[in-house]
């Protein structure tokens, strides 16, 4: 096997300011050597990835890696910068670069030695050595571990050598396929010295990243280092892209707590149940594990059995430790928002097939337990009116529920579906569930937090905790905060229902921002979530022009970005019109999250033009007096559209608009090179995006 760095992919002056220029630097070099045959297509491959998880990492490292059709081999590229460069690390720039790239199909030999590269960046020494190194060629040698420098110990060079044949590099401590051993050594023995019993304290992890190359083996190693050293009996089960090898039940079941350092969903996550459990992203695992051994120690001594969810039904990502109070509130409303979707999707689209097949005096329709004729089409739109009237009940329980859920796991299920309810009681609406799933979620963290008797621990979950934060939430929810938001509730209703002239453009237009501005984010599921909250079988037409516009703006991106690949496909890479041809259904599907290939490889340029569209969709089904009783459908509910005709001139005018912008944008920027200074040619064959 040819070595996967050589000197002529090292660069100890690398000259970049942004990641994206560090990235297509390195990347060159690979071209240079035949390890990557489409520039444009591995750096949307990687910009793709990024976009998933920002890669740096605290200690001025950078790892930008991806899976790609264009790459022949494996390879790695190294970079030091003496500016640094801005990965997304939270102590500062990056000036080591690592820019990995990996086939595809990539075997396990080749990603076991890529992992042995991810956990060696965890060692110091090792990090250290690169900073002073001398020359390329030396650097390379050093990755490679041809040779150990002083700063490099003996131990760890031999655990970094990259060009190895797959029977050397499938090593017990790296390999995936292979469960570490339980941490041992002068610390632990220690521990039990100071403890006295001769049992250390047992922590069994997972790691996880959305590739599985590099964060996950670099968490693996952090925590077992960190084991080492604070004393614990710490075995990580890393569960990387070439597979992984469970856990013996054995020492699953001998553990004390469990951490989950995670970016995707855990595997056979049920096996935990049961455990003190940590779960937080996989940089935390790289960058706190000394904190999350702490955290996972002090839940077992509190006897917070906070079991895992039952396989299939987790919210995998709920706010981790040491992140910012605004990303965890968004993971927290995100998490109720999934939930919620599918019975918005099902009660409002039969609510809104109800009324087109009996018309709008189908709400008075008497029950059809009480009156059915199997022949009367009447009936059967009775029929479908009443389902999606109860179906569409469950939305602002569930929203609460969830919301409670992403914050306090099982426990926050009962208060939060509680307070949802009471919200729908008081007629809080939509902000009294968004309300409600916060109190319930804050009441069970709070009650989870106090101290108990080992005798009461098992009925803490089943009766205590939900015991007495249904009471709690009750009691907020009726007679604290419940009318003040009912209140306000009803202010934005009215508001709505007098909405005409200008202040409904203006909103349009903000709306339509929202939706294209992250492409099925955050702001575009607030948008979203503001829109359905305002549905039911009485909304108003405030209500139904606010869904209209956020439903026709949210289709622009998508239809844009499959215009602009077939007028001017030469300005996109061979994967992109392939992306453009799924976005055609896609856009039309309503599914916003159709132009996120082609924002993640140019972000600059796609959702700027992106905006623009949707804010002139946005404004013109406003001015058209556009409504919508359906929340979602994309152009399979245009039947169920006020105005119908005038909503599709809506929709094209913004697509027009941002095809335009992305094509100009596109054709104005400089070609990209080839290291001959040829124009890179655009590839043939058929690609696939990294995974």
């Amino acid at each position: 096997m040819s070595q996967m760095i050589t000197a002529d992919l090292v660069d100890l002056d690398l000259a970049a300011d942004t990641k994206q220029e560090a990235t297509r630097l390195l990347a060159t070099r690979m071209v240079s050597l035949g390890r990557v045959t489409d520039l444009d297509g591995f750096l949307a491959d990687v910009a793709a990835r990024e976009a998933q998880m920002p890669t740096g990492l605290e200690g001025g490292i950078g790892i930008p890696h991806c899976r790609s059709a264009h790459v022949t081999e494996p390879t790695l590229a190294f970079g030091r910068s003496a500016a640094g460069v801005d990965f997304g690390a939270t102590d500062g720039p990056a000036d080591l670069i690592f820019l990995i790239a990996a086939p595809a199909g990539a075997d396990d030999a080749h990603l076991t030695i890529l992992s042995s590269l991810a956990r060696q960046l965890m060692n110091t020494e090792f990090t250290d050595a690169l900073r002073v190194v001398g020359d390329a060629a030396s650097a390379a040698a050093l990755i490679r571990g041809d040779e150990a420098p002083e700063a490099v110990t003996p131990d760890v060079t031999s655990d970094a050598t990259l060009d190895v044949t797959p029977a050397v590099a499938a090593a017990p401590d790296t390999t995936p396929d292979v469960a570490p051993t339980p941490a041992s050594g002068a610390p632990l023995e220690a521990a039990e010295a100071e403890e006295g019993t001769g049992t250390p304290f047992r922590i069994v992890a997972v790691t996880s990243c959305p590739t599985g190359i590099a964060h996950t083996y670099m968490a693996a190693e952090s925590l077992e280092q960190a084991g080492n050293g604070d004393g614990v009996q710490l075995t990580v089960e890393p569960q990387g892209s070439s597979g992984f090898t469970r856990l013996d039940p054995a020492v699953i079941a001998a553990a004390d707590a469990v951490i989950f350092a995670h970016d995707v969903p855990v595997r056979d996550r049920e096996r935990f149940a049961g455990k003190p459990t940590v779960d937080v992203g996989v940089k935390a695992g790289i960058n706190r594990p000394h904190e999350l051994i702490a955290e996972a120690r002090d839940k077992a001594a509190r006897g917070d059995l906070s079991a895992a969810p039952a396989k299939g039904s987790p919210v995998e990502e709920s706010g981790a430790a040491g992140e910012g109070y605004g990303s965890k509130l968004r993971k927290w409303l995100m998490s109720g928002v999934s939930y919620m979707v599918p019975f918005v999707a099902a009660g409002g689209l039969l609510i809104a097939l109800g009324f087109a097949i009996g018309g709008y005096q189908i709400d008075k329709a008497p029950s059809v337990m009480e009156h059915f004729a199997w022949g009367d089409h009447t009936s059967w739109a009775a029929l479908l009116f009443q389902v999606g009237g109860l179906a569409f009940g469950f939305l602002i329980p569930v929203l609460a529920g969830y919301i409670a859920y992403g914050m306090a796991d099982r426990p926050g299920l009962v208060p939060g579906f509680v307070g949802g309810s009471i919200a729908v009681t008081i007629k809080a609406g939509f902000l009294g569930g968004l309300v409600a799933g916060l109190l319930a979620g804050a009441v069970v963290m709070a009650i989870q937090k106090v101290r108990i008797p080992a005798a009461l621990r098992g009925i803490m979950p089943v009766v205590v905790i939900p015991l007495l934060s249904s009471i709690v939430v009750g009691f907020l929810m009726f007679l604290v905060v419940g009318e003040p938001i009912a209140g306000l509730q009803s202010a934005l209703t009215d508001w709505l229902s007098g909405l005409n002239g200008s202040n409904a453009i203006v909103l349009g237009i903000v709306l339509g921002l929202m939706m294209t501005f992250d492409l099925g984010g955050p702001f575009n599921k607030v948008a979203y979530t503001f829109a359905i909250g305002g549905l039911s079988a009485n909304a108003s037409d405030g209500n139904l022009k606010v869904m209209a516009a956020v439903m026709a703006a949210g289709m622009v991106p998508p239809l844009a970005m499959a215009l602009a690949t077939t007028v001017r496909g030469k300005l996109f890479t061979k994967a992109e019109r392939e992306n453009g041809k799924a976005a055609w259904v896609l856009g039309a599907s309503f599914i916003t999250e159709g132009a996120i290939p082609f924002a993640a490889a140019d972000p600059l340029r796609v959702i700027p033009a992106s905006m623009a569209g949707g804010a002139v969709t946005g404004a013109l089904s406003m001015a058209f007096d556009n409504t919508l009783r359906a929340p979602h459908g994309g152009v399979f509910v245009v039947p169920l559209i006020g105005n119908p005709l005038l909503y599709l001139v809506a929709i094209v005018a913004g697509v027009c608009v941002t095809t335009g912008l992305v094509v100009l944008l596109k054709g104005a920027r400089k070609q990209p090179q080839t290291p001959s200074g040829q124009k890179a040619e655009q590839p043939e064959e058929k690609v696939a995006v990294a995974a």
